[in-house]
């Protein structure tokens, strides 16, 4: 039989939802404000969302101070049909270069980032657990420098490992990616231009000044 996909266990759950009246508790790790955009406005139909902003990747702390910022002025100012609130983890980059280490120099998207995700859906898994509420899932899904099978497959894992459950979702599917950049020119947010570690900064440098070199040298 073939597996269903994530955006289809998370369409069964929704219409199962909508046919009891049912509305969870749901615990969701979110990235930044433009990624969370789409997904408050597609979740809080369904779910009473605690949004848990815990990412200790952020560099410098002017920019993660900006984006925490940014994410409970989105949450302000968006309407929602259920209630969304609002929970900030410790910020804490020694945790983030501890998981990092002997992996600085690989791409983005490879095993540094793998470790970087566990970090911090652990630490969502575990919160989760103290505030009582039992689902948990990430915006970083709607993201499509990110890969979605290896997110929830490490949701998966460490939600079984702290007893909680994992809600897999895939959320750049449906136009999820598109409709986030439409509602963060609505909302005027502040889109950064690479993912929040010093590494993937760097990266995000290189390949601008490489740009700008191969440009020049055309001229």
């Amino acid at each position: 039989m073939k597996q269903r996909t994530v955006q289809q266990q998370m369409d069964d759950m929704i219409e199962r939802l909508e046919e009891t009246g049912e509305v969870p508790a749901l615990f969701l790790h979110s990235c930044c404000a433009p990624c969370s955009s789409y997904v408050f406005e597609y979740l809080s139909d369904h779910f009473d969302i605690t949004d848990f902003y815990y990412n200790p990747n952020i560099s410098p702390e002017a920019e993660y101070r900006k984006r925490v910022e940014e994410i409970k002025r989105l949450i302000k100012e968006q309407p929602h049909k259920h209630e969304v609130k609002f929970r900030e983890g410790k910020y804490d980059p020694e945790s983030f270069y501890e998981a990092a280490k002997g992996l600085e120099n690989c791409p983005e998207g490879g095993e540094r980032c793998k470790k970087c995700f566990e970090l911090r859906l652990r630490e969502t898994a575990k919160e989760a657990k103290k505030q009582g509420i039992d689902l948990v899932t990430t915006t970083l899904t709607i993201s499509p420098l990110k890969n979605a099978e290896v997110l929830n497959d490490v949701g998966v894992r460490v939600c079984k490992e702290e007893g909680v459950t994992w809600l897999p979702s895939d959320f750049k599917k449906k136009g999820g990616y598109q409709r986030s950049i439409e509602l963060s020119k609505e909302y005027d947010l502040y889109r950064q231009n690479y993912c929040g570690c010093i590494f993937s900064k760097r990266e995000a440098e290189d390949s601008r000044r490489a740009a700008i070199e191969k440009e020049a040298s055309n001229d």
